[in-house]
């Protein structure tokens, strides 16, 4: 009879014990593969929000609270429009572009929306003050986002969407988000009045999924005069190094805007960041408990059949089974365990992930083959660890020994 016929028929004639063992190994596999995939995921989107922003530093009104990122321009609050040409004269180095923003309410045929001024990059270059400014700015090293110059996608009026700029905007020219397009059933080259102006459609936006998608931007000024707030704007965008902006450049800003509020991304995302380090420790408590409670239990489970089983142990033995094979098959029922919790661990942690990692972290969850392969090996190898003790007192036990106990 071969080991394997041995073992399948101990673990059907005596499955509790078995189902025992298996148990732990699958409930902690499970919870270590679904933290594990959540945590990945989630690291990923924040590196992904932190790459995709054109921004990565916002200057807002001293009073303004920040929630979300695309909607901290619209608050309520201003700050005076000089601050602009104060950072620019200042030259900081790291800082690659400015973007002030003027949100106000508004509505067209009875529907509330945001009209957003922006000022195009051409206006910065049209400043013979600031352009003297650009001559003296300091060459940085180490940055590797410099967006020094702009590519040609970064020209055209859909650039908004990401680069959070528009390169060329006329007073006359509005660029509308996905939603609202889709609402006001407008198109490139049609015509909207706006806070008593004409405007035309110069691009309609692809979707972005944030509350751009529902916005009308148009020129600063022109928002400015219509809403008669005066040189005054929401917010400050500042496209700065990343290594820059994450060191001294936050404080060399706070000078300049002394009345201001200057936050970092970082600081925009750091609530999904501390999401992340607290799984990234739960995992590893997880990951202890596998080993201490997975394998203690195991262990358990293999020395209790190793006492219940001494007199087949004796039996084998006596019948000339060498001790390797009667080691080999306790070990060979503990793989079997390792294999059944941590394959179905894997896939009801995956599962778990996929159906629960929106409501938890707010990410889209896809199986990675590296962190189930390698917490399905782990479970194999620490049940086979755990067996190995029990697994050797058999092999060394006497079989005369076992038949005076009978």
């Amino acid at each position: 009879m071969h080991l394997r016929t041995i073992v399948w028929k101990e673990l059907w004639q005596r499955p509790t014990a078995m189902i025992t063992g298996v148990l732990a190994i699958l409930l902690s596999v499970t919870a270590l593969v679904a933290i594990r995939h959540v945590t990945v995921f989630s690291e990923r989107e924040v590196g992904r929000q932190l790459s995709d922003l054109g921004a990565n530093i916002l200057i807002l009104p001293g009073g303004a609270s920040l929630q979300n990122y695309y909607a901290a321009d619209d608050n309520g609050l201003t700050l005076p429009e000089e601050h602009v040409d104060r950072i620019m004269l200042a030259a900081l180095t790291g800082v690659e572009k400015l973007s002030p923003k003027l949100s106000v309410p508004a509505e067209v045929d009875g529907r509330r929306l945001t009209l957003t001024g922006i000022l195009p990059q051409s206006e910065f270059e049209a400043k013979a003050a600031w352009q003297t400014a650009s001559l003296f700015k300091q060459q940085h090293v180490g940055c590797t986002k410099a967006k020094v110059a702009p590519g040609p996608e970064a020209l055209t009026p859909e650039a908004l969407a990401t680069q959070r700029t528009i390169e060329n905007l006329t007073q006359q020219d509005a660029v509308l988000g996905a939603d609202a397009a889709e609402t006001l059933h407008l198109h490139p080259g049609d015509s909207l009045t706006l806070l008593g102006g004409e405007f035309t459609v110069l691009a309609v936006l692809p979707p972005t999924g944030t509350v751009d998608d529902s916005r009308v931007f148009a020129h600063l000024h022109r928002v400015q005069d219509l809403a008669g707030s005066g040189p005054v704007v929401s917010a400050i965008e500042v496209m700065g190094c990343c290594e820059d902006a994450a060191g001294g450049l936050v404080p060399q800003l706070g000078e300049l805007v002394p009345d201001g509020k200057v936050v970092t991304i970082s600081q925009v995302l750091e609530t999904q960041v501390g999401v992340n380090r607290l799984m990234a420790g739960a995992s590893v408590f997880v990951l202890v408990v596998l080993v201490l409670v997975g394998g203690a239990t195991v262990l358990s489970t293999i020395a209790s059949n190793v006492r219940e089983r001494r007199r087949e142990i004796g039996t084998l033995m006596a019948l000339g089974a060498a001790p390797r094979v009667v080691s080999r098959l306790f070990l060979l029922k503990a793989l079997w365990l390792g294999i059944a919790g941590g394959l179905g661990g894997s896939v009801l942690g995956v599962a778990i992930a996929m159906l629960l990692g929106p409501t938890w972290a707010g990410v889209s969850v896809q199986p990675l083959l590296g962190v189930t392969a390698l917490t399905f090996a782990i479970a194999v190898v620490v049940t086979l660890l755990a067996a190995y003790w029990p697994a050797r007192h058999a092999a060394k036990l006497d079989p005369c020994i076992c038949f005076k106990e009978i």
